[in-house]
């Protein structure tokens, strides 16, 4: 099984990208951007065989259409990493921060391509909100819709069902990326240390693009989407699991958020777009191109183009 990390980052080499580096089992593809300190990573690629970083005049003249469409100074960016990593016949991609720790243990407890016995959730409101099951559930993850957030809690297990794995969504200790009013609200710092074993819901729910594993054949589908501010993941997988319903699951947190330094309230401006659209998107996810901009559906005709010939 060849297995491919996939980050993006405007930073010199993290603690977090300098694990990354040791995980000898996994290729670890780095996107860089015009911002990115290039003399760092080419030295990272020199010193590790697993390694490769892609700088922005690869980017021009490989992927040249792609590059366009996404825009400079964009961690969107990280697609061109997934469209390398595919065609390096990446059976997983995992799709990480570059200031999400791995554990000692990251990409062991790996699910992808098998049939896994799950705990099984089933949201009265029809959409599931993977924190709600968590000792932190008073916080929600990025992408929930906020016209659910007083029924997000009536969740039942339901017992437990055999899904076959194409998206892992660990969870993730620290500081972690949710929802931008959450974190205004009660700025956290969360252990999921009673999550213990996967868990899922037949219901439509978010999932990021900070630690999360994806199976060869949903790379096609899943894309990191431009100009939708900070729904760019969160859109991206709800498109996919149109494609690829009951694939979803999530696990044990495998990573500690070392946040990079963010502006709280531009984060909350970047998630307006989803205030506003989560719900309908979710409800009409059939006609999910009705609530894309101009620019991020021909973006996502053109990268899903990059997988036409296999």
């Amino acid at each position: 099984m060849k297995k491919v990390i996939v980050t993006t980052t405007i930073n010199e080499p993290t603690e977090a990208t300098l694990k990354y580096c040791q995980k000898e089992e996994w290729i670890f593809i780095i996107v860089g951007d015009t911002k990115t300190p290039h003399v760092s990573y080419r030295k990272l690629e020199d010193k590790y065989k697993n390694v490769i970083y892609i700088d922005p005049e690869e980017q021009e003249k490989d992927y040249k259409q792609l590059s366009d469409l996404i825009g400079w100074k964009s961690i969107q960016r990280r697609n061109i990493g997934f469209v390398k990593a595919y065609n390096l016949g990446a059976d997983v991609i995992a799709t990480v921060d570059d200031d999400n720790i791995p554990y000692d243990t990251w990409g062991e407890d790996l699910l992808i391509g098998k049939k896994v016995s799950v705990d099984l959730y089933e949201s009265e409101n029809g959409v599931f909100d993977p924190l709600s099951v968590t000792k932190s559930n008073h916080l929600w993850h990025r992408g929930y819709p906020i016209e659910l957030l007083q029924t997000r809690h009536k969740v039942q297990n339901i017992g437990k069902k055999e899904i076959k794995v194409l998206i892992q969504a660990d969870l993730w200790d620290g500081d972690p990326d949710i929802d931008a009013i959450a974190r205004l609200t009660f700025r956290p710092e969360v252990k999921f240390s009673e999550i213990t074993s996967p868990y899922a819901s037949g219901a439509m729910s978010p999932f990021n693009s900070q630690n999360t594993f994806l199976a060869r054949e949903v790379i096609p589908f899943y894309a990191v989407l431009p100009h939708i501010g900070r729904m760019d993941d969160i859109w991206g997988g709800y498109i996919v699991q149109k494609y690829f319903p009951d694939s979803l699951v999530y696990n044990k947190a495998s990573v500690y958020q070392d946040r990079n330094a963010q502006d709280l309230i531009t984060n909350l401006e970047k998630e307006i777009i989803g205030y506003r659209n989560n719900l309908k998107l979710i409800n009409d996810i059939d006609n999910y191109k009705n609530y894309l901009p101009e620019a991020t559906r021909l973006f996502y005709e053109v990268y899903r183009k990059q997988f036409s010939k296999e």
